[in-house]
């Protein structure tokens, strides 16, 4: 068993006979612990291959082609589909058993990276071949985002949601700084074929830990089941309906527009500020990746005992502050620092909102309002890195990450002041 189990065991039990009824009484989950050791172990296990696979490819076509149009064609067949599916997926999350959803949708991407690999090995290795299992494993992310988001308060406590989920964003942070390492030792001295098999093996592990979890389907409160469409419909109207979920969501989409996207370029101010030497590109993403592991386990530790809300906003306006450090900087290791406390923030906004929408929305709905988070994640930074993208050649990147800062500040605090935003963060404040 990962580390990730091993902290898992070692939380302490709920008591036997509490003094006081629990708030919840999914707090009352029997062997919530090992469910929650064997699903964080399974997903960390899968989700290693998966970026194994994202780096490789990236790498494999830049040496192949060196052509900007076939990244961007990568882009587009690697998030378009999710973004698309999210919404389709969300309401299966909601109608059928979500650990057989998760299972299926892996062992899909798995029969489709294991085609690509042996049609590469029998010597076939155009480029659409790839971008069609890009759009293939695109589409089961899709599909599984929602489900996984909406599994987790099924065999979790409420009450430990927030350890939860820090524990599975440090892990996922923690394989986003190890998974480029090894992807480059393995392309360098076997081939990516060697890497889509990784993958296929690493896909197999996951879900045979995720198939001897119990997790029942949601049955509906109103004991009703309407229409494949009818549940689409009423996702959008009860997120449109609901103060709170609205609210975040529009949160969500400012940080990825306005943080998110601008954090891209600065890759390209350290090579036109500081030098274009490897080296210092690795330590960027370094700095920023251990960042977010330790914000991870903090919150992870500690986060349970803030409110969400505060915890939520604040790190939102960080983001703000930090962008402006990051354009004003002008000594790289400064500049190091300044990135590894954004990566330290973003478990302290992920982590949070998460928590809050699993808490707070039905469970027969949480698929739907997941399906929607993923597309706005998928959809915002792109449409930032369009607006961003550009501008980085007229003007430089310094004064984009200042702007996007101050900007980050002035919409932050709108939509905290605004009346919506108020009624929303007042409703939710524990």
């Amino acid at each position: 068993m990962t580390d990730s189990s091993a902290g898992l065991t070692s939380l302490p039990d709920e008591p036997a006979t509490p003094v006081e009824a629990p708030a919840d009484a999914s707090d009352l989950h029997p062997g919530w612990k090992r469910k929650a050791a064997f699903f964080l172990t399974g997903q960390t296990v899968s989700l290693f291959g998966s970026m194994l696979v994202q780096y490789a490819v990236m790498w494999h076509i830049t040496l192949e082609t060196k052509s900007g149009v076939a990244l961007a064609l990568a882009a587009v067949f690697g998030f378009l589909p999710q973004a698309i599916v999210s919404i389709f997926g969300g309401v299966w999350a909601d109608r059928v058993n979500r650990k057989l959803l998760i299972i299926g949708a892996d062992l899909a991407i798995a029969a489709s990276t294991l085609v690509l690999a042996l049609l590469m090995l029998s010597g076939v290795g155009d480029l659409w071949i790839i971008f069609a299992a890009l759009a293939v494993r695109s589409t089961g992310a899709g599909i599984q985002m929602p489900a996984v988001a909406a599994l987790i308060p099924q065999i979790t406590p409420t009450s430990q949601l927030m350890r939860i989920n820090g524990l599975f964003g440090s892990i996922q942070s923690g394989m986003a700084l190890l998974a480029p390492a090894v992807a480059a030792f393995l392309y360098a001295n076997f081939s990516l074929v060697s890497i889509f098999f990784i993958d296929v093996v690493t896909a197999v592990i996951g879900v045979s830990l995720l198939a001897v979890i119990a997790v029942p389907t949601i049955v509906r409160a109103s004991g009703e089941r309407p229409g494949y469409f009818v549940d689409l419909v009423e996702g959008v109207r009860y997120i449109a309906h609901h103060a709170f979920v609205r609210w975040l969501l529009v949160l969500f989409a400012i940080i990825f527009l306005l943080a998110v996207a601008p954090s891209y370029l600065t890759p390209l101010m350290v090579a036109r500020t500081f030098g274009d030497e490897v080296w210092k590109l690795s330590a960027l993403e370094i700095a920023f990746s251990v960042g977010m592991v330790l914000g991870g386990i903090v919150v992870g530790v500690w986060g349970a005992k803030t409110n969400k809300v505060i915890m939520l906003v604040a790190s939102s306006l960080g983001f703000g502050a930090l962008s402006i450090a990051l354009g004003l900087s002008t000594n790289l290791w400064v500049f190091f620092s300044f990135m590894f406390l954004v990566g330290l923030l973003v478990p302290f906004f992920s982590t949070p909102s998460w928590t809050l929408l699993q808490e707070r929305v039905e469970p027969e709905r949480q698929g739907r309002v997941f399906g929607f988070v993923g597309i706005v994640m998928a959809v915002s930074m792109p449409i930032g890195m369009v607006v961003f993208g550009p501008l980085a050649d007229v003007v430089s990147v310094q004064l984009l990450l200042v702007i996007a800062g101050i900007v980050t500040f002035i919409v932050v605090g709108i939509a905290v002041l605004v009346p919506s935003g108020r009624s929303a963060m007042r409703a939710i404040r524990e």
